[in-house]
């Protein structure tokens, strides 16, 4: 076992995964980035007309179809699809092959900052304006923070330490943190984190 000069089990990263509004991929966020191109514009996602601030970062021509079928894409918040989208590319930039692995001992720690809630906003509008009855039967499982990390260990079938943190901005670096400790203490052999 390699330690590093504290004498600590030594954690690496082996893969990793993006998506963001510079890229839709690990290459692509970072090329944009050192060409300093901002992924900063005017919001399109929902009407910002009655809003002091008009722009934000948006992720733009995400096709969750490219990684998660259309029955499954349809009962996930858009977060969710970003962290299982990210979490596939960190796994095969790791070449890492899950069929090879004990995935009992493979966990994810997702950070994320609230969860679902434009899902949330549009299942209360559809509560007060159609009544209780036309709410998605998976408005739990689409709105909850955890989601992101629960999805990405159904998706790809691991079954180790799994948690979320929910801490605002710092909360992916949090993760990365937290996973980098629970292999430390050996509770997990590999890890799946980041922040959504």
């Amino acid at each position: 076992m390699v330690k590093d000069p504290k004498g600590r089990k030594r954690v690496v990263v082996t893969g990793i995964g993006a998506i963001a509004p510079v890229g839709l991929n690990a290459d692509e966020y970072w090329q944009n980035l050192v060409a300093g191109k901002s992924g900063i514009d005017k919001i399109t996602l929902f009407d910002a007309s009655d809003l002091s601030c008009k722009i934000a970062g948006e992720v733009k021509g995400f096709d969750p179809l490219q990684y998660i079928d259309r029955k499954t894409a349809r009962h996930m918040a858009r977060f969710t699809q970003f962290a299982v989208a990210a979490g596939k590319m960190a796994i095969d930039d790791a070449e890492l092959d899950l069929d090879k692995e004990d995935r009992d001992r493979i966990g994810m720690i997702i950070g994320n900052g609230i969860g679902g809630l434009p899902n949330m906003q549009e299942q209360c509008n559809i509560l007060e304006t159609r009544g209780g009855m036309r709410v998605t039967p998976f408005f739990m499982t689409i709105t909850l923070a955890n989601m992101a990390a629960s999805q990405i260990s159904i998706h790809f079938g691991l079954k180790g330490y799994t948690s979320t943190t929910v801490t605002a901005c710092a909360a992916g670096t949090q993760a990365i943190g937290e996973a980098a400790e629970i292999i430390r203490q050996g509770k997990c052999d590999i890890m799946v984190t980041g922040g959504t």
